[in-house]
């Protein structure tokens, strides 16, 4: 006898094997987990000596995500003696290409051997949208 709701009245209990209703129990609860969107947060590693054109595909690659509604956690690794110099890998240079469609959760902090900043989508409204236009007409 195994007490499905004990709190019911009257209790509500069946004949099962204990073993069998864990596991169901267990893999339903997996389901839920794989269903619902825990993993919002990507991440793109950047580099302190990253050439432009890298650069800009990282950021392209960002701006991408950001529209999908990820946050993206924006990643500089420091090698070695870059380790001495952190003051050339800044945060900013990334922060105003992606100014238009993101907006910096807080400052970058150092973690390790890596600087990290999250970056948050800006939320587009159909209302905002409509303001912006009506107040560009009215302005010309």
């Amino acid at each position: 006898m195994v007490l499905i709701a004990p709190t019911a009245k009257p209790p509500v209990a069946r004949i099962a094997d204990y073993g069998k209703l864990k596991y169901e129990l267990t893999k339903k609860e997996k389901e839920s987990r794989k269903s619902s969107k825990s993993g919002s947060v990507k991440e793109v590693k950047f580099s302190p000596k990253i050439a432009q054109h890298d650069f800009d595909v990282r950021v392209d690659k960002t701006r991408e995500l950001l529209e999908k509604g990820y946050k993206v956690k924006l990643n500089i690794m420091f090698r070695g003696r870059e380790m001495a110099h952190i003051d050339v890998g800044r945060m900013n240079r990334a922060v105003e290409a992606l100014a238009d469609c993101a907006k910096a959760d807080g400052n970058a902090k150092m973690e390790g051997r890596n600087l990290n900043l999250l970056v948050l989508p800006k939320k587009h409204d159909a209302k905002d949208k409509n303001k912006e236009s009506s107040s560009e007409t009215v302005s010309n």
